[in-house]
Protein backbone atom coordinates (compact mmCIF):
# COMPACT_ATOMS: atom_id res chain seq x y z
CA UNK A 1 0.00 0.00 0.00
CA UNK A 2 3.07 2.64 0.89
CA UNK A 3 4.41 1.63 -2.69
CA UNK A 4 1.57 2.53 -4.08
CA UNK A 5 0.93 5.79 -2.31
CA UNK A 6 4.19 6.64 -3.02
CA UNK A 7 4.42 5.86 -7.16
CA UNK A 8 0.73 8.21 -6.98
CA UNK A 9 2.52 11.22 -5.21
CA UNK A 10 5.73 10.75 -7.24
CA UNK A 11 3.59 10.72 -10.78
CA UNK A 12 1.29 13.78 -9.50
CA UNK A 13 4.41 15.39 -8.65
CA UNK A 14 6.22 15.50 -11.96
CA UNK A 15 2.62 16.23 -13.01
CA UNK A 16 2.39 19.58 -11.18
CA UNK A 17 5.66 20.36 -12.10
CA UNK A 18 5.06 19.58 -16.08
CA UNK A 19 2.29 21.98 -15.55
CA UNK A 20 3.79 24.19 -13.88
CA UNK A 21 6.97 24.64 -16.05
CA UNK A 22 4.84 24.41 -19.50
CA UNK A 23 6.48 26.06 -22.51
CA UNK A 24 5.73 24.66 -26.62
CA UNK A 25 8.46 22.92 -28.11
CA UNK A 26 6.39 24.14 -30.79
CA UNK A 27 7.16 27.56 -32.72
CA UNK A 28 4.44 30.32 -33.22
CA UNK A 29 4.19 31.62 -36.50
CA UNK A 30 2.53 34.73 -36.40
CA UNK A 31 1.58 36.98 -39.10
CA UNK A 32 -0.03 39.97 -41.03
CA UNK A 33 -1.48 39.74 -44.54
CA UNK A 34 -3.67 41.80 -46.23
CA UNK A 35 -4.11 40.02 -49.99
CA UNK A 36 -2.99 36.46 -48.80
CA UNK A 37 0.21 36.50 -50.01
CA UNK A 38 2.07 36.62 -46.87
CA UNK A 39 -0.82 34.30 -45.55
CA UNK A 40 0.34 31.58 -47.99
CA UNK A 41 3.85 31.23 -46.77
CA UNK A 42 3.00 31.50 -43.26
CA UNK A 43 0.83 28.25 -43.91
CA UNK A 44 3.69 26.69 -45.78
CA UNK A 45 5.88 27.25 -42.61
CA UNK A 46 3.63 26.19 -40.02
CA UNK A 47 3.60 22.85 -41.85
CA UNK A 48 7.15 22.48 -42.28
CA UNK A 49 8.10 24.16 -38.83
CA UNK A 50 5.49 22.33 -36.61
CA UNK A 51 4.53 25.29 -35.42
CA UNK A 52 1.15 26.80 -34.34
CA UNK A 53 -0.59 28.97 -36.90
CA UNK A 54 -1.44 32.77 -35.62
CA UNK A 55 -3.21 35.70 -38.00
CA UNK A 56 -2.36 38.85 -36.68
CA UNK A 57 -5.88 40.47 -37.93
CA UNK A 58 -6.68 43.94 -37.90
CA UNK A 59 -10.05 44.84 -35.81
CA UNK A 60 -11.33 45.91 -39.11
CA UNK A 61 -10.32 44.72 -41.69
CA UNK A 62 -8.63 46.55 -44.58
CA UNK A 63 -10.71 46.58 -48.18
CA UNK A 64 -9.29 46.69 -51.68
CA UNK A 65 -10.05 50.95 -51.19
CA UNK A 66 -7.90 50.95 -47.94
CA UNK A 67 -4.86 49.41 -49.84
CA UNK A 68 -4.69 51.37 -52.38
CA UNK A 69 -1.19 53.06 -51.50
CA UNK A 70 -1.20 55.33 -54.70
CA UNK A 71 -4.09 57.18 -52.55
CA UNK A 72 -2.82 59.47 -49.94
CA UNK A 73 -6.04 59.15 -48.45
CA UNK A 74 -6.29 55.51 -48.14
CA UNK A 75 -6.06 53.50 -44.87
CA UNK A 76 -2.53 52.44 -45.71
CA UNK A 77 -1.05 55.50 -46.89
CA UNK A 78 -2.16 57.25 -44.05
CA UNK A 79 -1.09 54.59 -41.50
CA UNK A 80 2.41 54.54 -43.24
CA UNK A 81 2.77 58.05 -43.16
CA UNK A 82 1.91 58.13 -39.69
CA UNK A 83 4.77 55.34 -37.89
CA UNK A 84 2.84 55.98 -34.60
CA UNK A 85 -0.06 54.77 -35.85
CA UNK A 86 -1.06 51.33 -34.30
CA UNK A 87 -4.46 50.19 -35.88
CA UNK A 88 -6.51 48.24 -33.23
CA UNK A 89 -6.17 44.23 -34.04
CA UNK A 90 -8.68 41.79 -33.55
CA UNK A 91 -7.40 40.46 -29.87
CA UNK A 92 -4.25 38.98 -28.55
CA UNK A 93 -2.66 36.00 -28.37
CA UNK A 94 -3.40 34.42 -24.60
CA UNK A 95 -0.45 32.32 -24.37
CA UNK A 96 2.56 34.11 -25.85
CA UNK A 97 5.01 33.06 -22.81
CA UNK A 98 4.15 29.54 -23.72
CA UNK A 99 6.60 30.21 -26.67
CA UNK A 100 10.43 30.73 -27.09
CA UNK A 101 10.53 31.01 -30.75
CA UNK A 102 8.50 33.06 -33.09
CA UNK A 103 8.09 33.36 -36.52
CA UNK A 104 6.99 37.30 -37.52
CA UNK A 105 5.16 37.89 -40.66
CA UNK A 106 4.52 41.04 -42.60
CA UNK A 107 3.88 42.41 -46.33
CA UNK A 108 6.69 44.92 -46.39
CA UNK A 109 4.89 47.87 -46.92
CA UNK A 110 7.00 51.17 -48.30
CA UNK A 111 10.34 49.63 -47.13
CA UNK A 112 8.87 48.43 -43.58
CA UNK A 113 6.75 46.72 -41.62
CA UNK A 114 2.79 47.34 -41.57
CA UNK A 115 2.25 49.22 -38.11
CA UNK A 116 -0.30 46.64 -37.72
CA UNK A 117 2.80 44.65 -36.20
CA UNK A 118 3.77 47.19 -34.43
CA UNK A 119 0.43 46.86 -32.91
CA UNK A 120 0.97 43.15 -32.02
CA UNK A 121 4.52 43.38 -30.76
CA UNK A 122 3.54 46.45 -27.92
CA UNK A 123 0.63 44.45 -27.03
CA UNK A 124 2.52 41.18 -26.37
CA UNK A 125 5.45 40.74 -24.16
CA UNK A 126 8.04 39.20 -26.28
CA UNK A 127 11.49 40.72 -24.74
CA UNK A 128 14.06 37.98 -24.87
CA UNK A 129 12.52 35.41 -27.11
CA UNK A 130 14.14 34.27 -30.56
CA UNK A 131 12.20 36.23 -33.30
CA UNK A 132 12.74 35.40 -36.68
CA UNK A 133 11.12 37.49 -39.42
CA UNK A 134 9.82 36.65 -42.72
CA UNK A 135 8.07 38.73 -45.10
CA UNK A 136 6.85 38.81 -48.91
CA UNK A 137 6.89 41.88 -50.97
CA UNK A 138 6.67 43.35 -54.80
CA UNK A 139 9.72 45.42 -54.75
CA UNK A 140 11.73 45.70 -51.33
CA UNK A 141 14.03 43.72 -49.96
CA UNK A 142 13.76 42.51 -45.85
CA UNK A 143 16.86 44.57 -44.80
CA UNK A 144 15.30 48.20 -44.15
CA UNK A 145 12.44 46.45 -42.36
CA UNK A 146 14.52 44.13 -39.88
CA UNK A 147 16.48 46.62 -39.53
CA UNK A 148 13.82 49.17 -38.02
CA UNK A 149 12.05 46.60 -36.25
CA UNK A 150 15.53 46.03 -33.92
CA UNK A 151 16.19 49.90 -33.64
CA UNK A 152 12.58 50.45 -32.69
CA UNK A 153 12.32 46.86 -30.26
CA UNK A 154 15.75 46.33 -28.59
CA UNK A 155 14.49 44.02 -25.88
CA UNK A 156 13.81 41.02 -28.24
CA UNK A 157 16.53 38.70 -29.38
CA UNK A 158 15.69 39.43 -33.55
CA UNK A 159 16.97 36.30 -35.56
CA UNK A 160 18.60 36.74 -39.24
CA UNK A 161 15.12 37.16 -41.23
CA UNK A 162 13.94 36.21 -45.02
CA UNK A 163 12.21 37.27 -47.78
CA UNK A 164 9.99 34.46 -48.76
CA UNK A 165 8.25 35.48 -52.06
CA UNK A 166 7.02 32.90 -53.90
CA UNK A 167 8.11 30.65 -51.09
CA UNK A 168 7.59 26.46 -51.75
CA UNK A 169 7.74 23.95 -48.87
CA UNK A 170 11.01 22.52 -50.15
CA UNK A 171 12.51 26.39 -50.01
CA UNK A 172 11.13 26.90 -46.54
CA UNK A 173 12.37 23.47 -45.63
CA UNK A 174 15.85 24.32 -46.59
CA UNK A 175 15.92 27.58 -45.10
CA UNK A 176 14.98 26.16 -41.79
CA UNK A 177 17.91 23.63 -42.42
CA UNK A 178 20.11 26.18 -42.69
CA UNK A 179 19.64 28.21 -39.17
Amino acid sequence: MKKILFTLLAVMACSITALAQHKSNKPLVAYVSMTGTTAKVAHTLATVSGGELYEIAPEIRYTDADLNWRNEKSRCYVEMHNLSFRPAIKGKKANIADYDTIYLGYPIWWNIAPTLLNTFIESHNLKGKNVIPFATSGGSTIDNSVKELKKAYPDIKWQEGKLLNGATEKSIRQWLKSK
